[in-house]
């Protein structure tokens, strides 16, 4: 991540250092979110078609067993902690809201359990049935790991690189150890009390000896592995996210003596008291059990998509497509058969963390506020064409007629034009309030400003702007439906609704929808913004950012 990417995504957090034109309290805001899905879900609403079922994670990341053998799983994006079932495939959600957001899970051997929380810098605990915080203000704190003393270690990765000593009762601040050591992620204590993780951008598996704070490669050659965890043999064994292998490294030699092919986008890996191993995917939303023995895999869980968030529908030859940001993955869905098809996945391919998307017939784009990227993918080949860089939290993009692409910039509150690939970079218009959502109809574009709950119209050519609809509450994904309808998911309402584009007029067309999943302190509660597109038929899809499915309005449903 580049230093320009890091500081904008900071200053999100942060709440300050980056421009939201016309924001009012930005946790009033996100107040008037839901935590929980409002009225019956959608699963059992007979007004809707399911077109992708729900999944239990919102991406799934750090995974840790106890001293019972009992497995946990750690989502950032769903800010829960999760147990899991392994034989059944049964999660129930132990810890919500960003207290629980986890990217990492550890047990202590009085049987504490800590987490940290990537998007908050802090790392929290739970100590016989009572939560604790052991440390806050270090962004990016990825991945922890008790030594059999009792010590806590941590470290950051992507908002920082370092490895930092955590006092367990929380009193003390975090004591840095050593930093720039190239991405230690998710890591596991020896016996000989030297801490074994890989370095996610050296490709290598290091030896830590943390009171000396001395650094020793013992295996190299790994393209992104992302964690390490040590069976009882005494052998390591490292899940490479890029390559989607598991393999087994002999600590003392660094030859690597097994490899087991899985998928990519694999974040992190437990094994349990019988060396049996559990392996998070990302993109799958999912849990596999590997046989180290023979290889063979059985999964635990799986969701159909990650994180579904933009979408964009063309016409296919087999019906309508929907184009999904999932946000670990790029993916198509056939609305008449629902069958997916993964274009591009996190760490496997060229992908950046997509949360919107826009489409045509030549190509998608793809932004993620997250890295601060729009990213070009070619239809016919599925590769990534281009990447802008260095955007100040962009939340949608899409092409005009003449090649250049609108970008709207939640950070800055501005509308771009990028031309050359991105290299040329004009200002259309300012001072907007959050604006999340693009659509156009060839001579204007329509924004939604989620923090001021208008949807506004802005002129290619001049830039000005004017009002649409006002009073509007966290408006996020907009289509156009006609020359004088917009379709509009108003998230804090949960709702969609259709916006009259000479009258301003506000229509309902179905509320109680499972939209609106909360925010985190000091965060654009759009930071998974819902979208909305249409069909030829007048059919509504939606993204549900509350069950991780894709709904769809009919058209005998609407009013």
């Amino acid at each position: 991540m580049s230093s320009i990417r890091r500081q904008i995504l900071l200053a999100l957090l942060s709440g300050s250092g980056v421009t939201l034109a016309g924001c009012g309290s930005m946790q009033s805001m996100r107040d008037a979110l839901p935590s929980a899905l409002g009225g019956k879900p959608a699963s059992a609403d007979p007004r809707l078609d399911t077109v992708v079922a729900g999944s239990a994670f919102k991406g799934v990341h750090g995974l840790a067993f106890d001293k019972q053998d009992r497995l946990y799983a750690g989502s950032v994006l769903g800010q829960a902690v999760y147990s899991v079932d392994r034989n059944s495939g049964a999660v129930k959600t132990l810890l919500s809201g960003p207290q629980g957001m986890a990217d990492d899970i550890a047990f202590a051997p009085d049987g504490t359990m800590a987490w940290t929380g990537f998007l908050t810098g802090e790392i929290n605990a739970l100590r016989d049935g009572k939560s604790m915080m052991l440390a806050k203000g270090l962004p990016g704190i990825n991945s922890l790991a008790y030594r059999a003393d009792g010590r806590l270690f941590a470290t950051q990765v992507f908002l920082g690189d370092a490895l930092h000593e955590i006092d367990p009762a929380g009193i003390k601040p975090a004591r840095k150890i050593m930093e720039g050591m190239g991405g230690l992620n998710g890591f596991q204590f020896g016996p000989d009390g030297k801490l074994y993780g890989p370095l996610w951008f050296k490709g290598q598996i290091v030896r830590v000896d943390v009171e000396s704070a001395k650094l020793e490669v013992i295996a190299d050659g790994f393209k992104i592995p992302a964690a390490v965890n040590m069976d009882s043999k005494g052998f390591l064994w490292v899940v490479d996210t890029a390559l989607g292998q598991l393999v087994r490294v002999d600590p003392r030699s660094g030859a690597k003596t097994t490899t087991i092919q899985l998928n990519t986008s694999l974040d992190n890996l437990a094994i349990d008291s019988k060396d049996r191993i559990f392996v998070t995917n990302m993109a799958d939303n999912g849990i596999q059990e590997v046989d180290p023995a023979s290889g063979r895999t059985r999964q635990v869980i799986k969701g159909a998509l990650a994180a579904p968030s933009g979408l964009a529908l063309t016409a296919g030859r087999e019906g309508d497509e929907l184009h999904v940001a999932d946000v670990f993955a790029y993916r198509r869905v056939n609305t008449r058969t629902g069958m997916i098809t993964d274009i591009a996945r996190m760490h496997g391919d060229t992908l950046e963390y997509p949360f919107s998307i826009s489409a045509n017939n030549r190509q998608a784009l793809l932004s993620s506020w997250f890295t601060g990227t729009v990213q070009a993918i070619d239809r016919a080949t599925g590769r990534s064409v281009w990447i802008a860089h260095d955007l100040q939290a962009p939340h949608d993009a899409m092409e005009l007629s003449d090649g250049s692409v609108v970008v709207a910039e939640l950070g800055t509150g501005k509308l771009l034009r990028l031309s050359e690939q991105g290299k040329r970079r004009v200002t259309i218009t300012e001072g907007l309030a959050g604006p999340v959502g693009l659509t156009s109809d060839g001579i204007g574009l329509y924004v939604t400003e989620s923090l001021a709950g208008k949807v506004t119209r802005v002129d290619i050519a001049t830039g000005v702007k004017r009002e649409i609809a006002k009073d509007l509450k966290m408006p996020e994904g907009i289509c156009r439906a006609s020359d004088r309808q917009l379709i509009v998911a108003e998230v804090g309402a949960q709702r969609i609704v259709s916006v009259d584009t000479s009258t301003g007029f506000v229509a309902l067309i179905m509320d109680k929808l499972p939209i609106g999943f909360a925010g985190l302190p000091g965060v654009p509660p759009s930071y998974q913004p819902t979208g909305v597109a249409i069909g030829g038929d007048g059919a509504i899809y939606f993204s549900s950012d509350l069950e991780n499915a894709i709904y769809r309005i009919p058209r005998s449903a609407r009013p």
